[in-house]
């Protein structure tokens, strides 16, 4: 079974299909506040105003959306704003999801590369050349990353005497996640080279 295609959010070109799937919409539409209502023991109406009707449709009556309407008024502004958008706080907060989403993305992408090109090194023995004082900056920071590491894998092995070393990696794994983890991308975050690198 497959799920729904999901849908492409611009307008519709063709004016037929625009209105069919108003009328679909608005009912359920419609239906989900009357759900939420029933469900919820919660005051709620619905004002839909369109080209395809003289006069504005209500729901669930005009009184019904007075008594709503009202009751929103007599709060404090303050409650009344808490949690109001706009379409361009809405859009505003998805551009910045959207950068806060991609700068993970980078950050992650820059780490898997930077670690392959210190493991590509360390084989070939090879010296580093032509590479930017930022990745330098980083390639310092993952080796001695990598050697703390080492260093408390060799301190877990000297202190396990009785434990098997299946229990003595599962140990020092656990060190290295969670908390752990994220120290070590805020120790990252922190460096002005890597700020540099991801605020483009």
């Amino acid at each position: 079974m497959t799920g729904r295609n999901k849908v492409k959010l611009q307008l519709i070109a063709n004016e037929y299909m625009r209105k069919k799937t108003f009328n679909k919409r608005k009912k359920s539409l419609m239906k989900k506040a009357s759900e939420l209502s029933t469900l919820c023991g919660i005051g709620t109406c619905a004002i839909v105003l369109s080209p395809y009707d003289s006069k504005p449709e209500v729901w669930p009556s005009a009184s019904g959306v007075q008594r709503v309407v009202s009751r929103f008024q007599k709060m404090p502004e303050m409650e009344q704003r808490k949690k109001m958008v706009n379409q361009e706080s809405f859009m505003m907060e998805r551009i910045f999801k959207g950068k806060e989403k991609l700068k993970r993305k980078i950050r992650d992408n820059y780490v898997m590369e930077m670690t392959q090109f210190m493991f590509q090194c360390l084989e070939a023995g090879k010296l580093v050349y032509n590479i930017s004082t930022a990745d330098l900056n980083f390639l310092e920071w993952l080796v001695d990353r990598n050697l703390s590491r080492i260093s408390k894998r060799i301190e877990a092995l000297e202190s396990s005497h009785g434990l098997s070393q299946a229990q003595v990696a599962a140990s020092t794994e656990a060190d290295e996640t969670g908390k752990g983890k994220e120290e070590e991308v805020e120790s990252m975050e922190s460096q002005e080279w890597f700020r540099d690198l991801i605020n483009y």
